[in-house]
């Protein structure tokens, strides 16, 4: 699955390797002005084991 994060420039990708197989992450890309937040695409798998 592709997953597109809006967050801080230093991000929350690694929260989900928690639940998540994140197999490729893009480079950050800015959102439009005036916000100061980024975007990154995941590539990612769900884990076999977190699932209740």
């Amino acid at each position: 699955m592709r997953i597109r994060l809006h967050s801080s420039p230093a991000g929350t990708a690694a929260a989900l390797a928690h639940v998540l197989t994140v197999n490729r992450v893009s480079q950050p890309y800015p959102d439009r002005h005036p916000s100061t937040r980024h975007r990154i695409y995941l590539d990612a798998t769900p884990r076999k084991d977190s699932r209740p």
